[in-house]
């Protein structure tokens, strides 16, 4: 629904960029500051006339009250759509809560009055959420209104007697007034400076995924042209090897022929990488893509890890449930085998594989025995060059996987197992890999004319 709410009180469909979310949080905080202006502007009026006894045009300034609380409403409807703030909504609020405030001095006592110093509020605010002249402009009209507040106004019997200190209600009216800009101050411009944090922190992790991004795709360019390189000798030493096999004096070499059919396994694993690389940059090699369901999928791709790595012990569990048709990929299938190949390195002698469906989702779990990741390496998951192997290169694989699972809409994530060694849990979303369901039509069924 569109007015949803996150944890942080913004409008759930606002959650589109780092600005969007900023200005909405600072439109957030002036529309609770006003709410505290109008309940501070009631008070004060109800001290000055009742408390005082001060004559002042009550009828007037409570209904410029009631128009700033109509204008907050309004503010709070605008909030609520979570489209993005400009620049120059927040000069506009800020304009309108500078005249509000200009009008209230106004009809009581312009410049005499102790609570102009309000003005100053304004201004901190206008400095922290405004850019260029917008800022500068705020402090001209701030100027004028009180230079005009100074010879236009309606008097205020109000004596500054300042020899009395605390017990004149000039000087009291002066130490409210200095009180209440310090808390608002320090506690808005607080939050508002928090908000800028927050906003260029997102630019800033935005900015950092646009640059990976684009060095997958120079990677991508990088191993696509390789594999368009690599694909001819590998081709020739498969044939090469076949016609070794069939050589009659190496017939006789029970060993050798071994050797050689080893060979022809690791040749075709190449082959297969090659055909996969250039499978998800778009192009076709030899092997495509073929229909599949997604138990066949992971069965096929645990036992042929299974057979080209070598590790102790390998353990694999599939908890997918009912099986549903899917596209098999050798890119889907490379992602997985990088974080298997990871989970070898750290721990030979033991690594897990589980999958297992979600409402939404396939979650693919392995898990090794290993020392586990560093703090370092998990706050730095998934970037590039970020690896505890210390070779050049080092970090790529689960770079690439969790790329892969972005591009499905999915994510990677790692944490470490409290009995030691690590895990590493990839989420695909159903929707993304499973192929819809058709029905045959019955009326084709039943048409003897049917063409088969």
């Amino acid at each position: 629904m569109n007015s949803a709410i996150d944890t942080t009180g913004i409008p759930a469909r606002a959650m589109r960029s780092p600005r969007t979310h900023a200005g909405l949080k600072n439109l957030h905080q002036l529309i609770q500051l006003r709410w505290i202006a109008v309940v501070g502007q009631i008070f004060t009026i109800e001290v000055a006339h009742y408390s005082l006894n001060l004559r002042l045009p009550v009828q007037e300034m409570l209904m410029v009250v009631g128009c700033l609380a109509v204008f907050n409403v309004v503010s709070m409807l605008r909030w609520r759509t979570g489209r993005g703030v400009r620049n120059v909504e927040l000069f506009l609020a800020l304009l309108v809560d500078v005249a509000v405030l200009t009008v209230q001095l106004y009809l009581s006592g312009g410049t005499t009055n102790p609570f102009v110093f309000l003005y100053l509020l304004q201004i901190a605010l206008g400095a922290m959420l405004l850019r260029g002249g917008y800022i500068w402009t705020i402090v001209l009209v701030t100027t004028a209104c009180f230079f005009i507040l100074s010879t236009h106004h309606v008097n205020l019997p109000l004596a500054h007697d300042l020899i009395r200190g605390l017990a004149s209600p000039y000087v009291l009216g002066l130490l409210v007034c200095f009180v209440l800009n310090a808390i608002l101050i320090v506690v808005f411009i607080t939050r508002i400076a928090r908000n800028l944090r927050q906003r260029d922190a997102r630019l800033a992790a935005a900015r950092q995924r646009a640059s990976e991004e684009e060095h997958v795709v120079r990677m991508g360019l990088l191993a696509s042209g390789a594999a368009h390189e690599l694909g001819t000798p590998l081709s020739t030493m498969a044939v090469i090897l076949g016609d070794w096999k069939r050589d009659p004096s190496v017939a006789k070499n029970t060993v050798l022929l071994e050797e050689i059919a080893e060979m022809q396994v690791q040749v075709q694993r190449c082959k297969t990488i090659v055909s996969g690389i250039l499978l998800s940059a778009g192009e076709a090699r030899g092997e495509a893509s073929a229909e599949t369901t997604v138990c066949e999928f992971l069965d096929t791709l645990a036992e042929e890890w299974r057979r080209t790595r070598y590790v102790q012990t390998f353990i694999y569990e599939n908890h997918f449930g009912a099986d549903s048709p899917m596209v098999s990929d050798a890119t889907l299938q490379q992602m997985v085998f990088n974080v298997l190949d990871n989970a070898r390195d750290a721990s030979p002698h033991w690594v897990a594989l589980a999958a297992e469906r979600t409402q939404t989702a396939l979650m693919i779990t392995v898990s090794d025995d290993g020392p586990g990741f560093s703090a370092d390496i998990l706050a730095q998951f998934g970037k590039p060059y970020q690896s505890s192997k210390g070779r050049p290169g080092g970090g790529l694989g689960l770079f690439l996987a969790m790329n892969v699972a972005r591009t499905l809409g999915g994510s990677v994530q790692a944490h470490n197992r409290k009995d030691g060694g690590a895990v590493v849990s990839i989420s695909l979303p159903l929707a993304a890999i499973i192929l819809p369901e058709t029905e045959d039509d019955p009326a084709e069924e039943d048409d003897p004319h049917a063409k088969p």
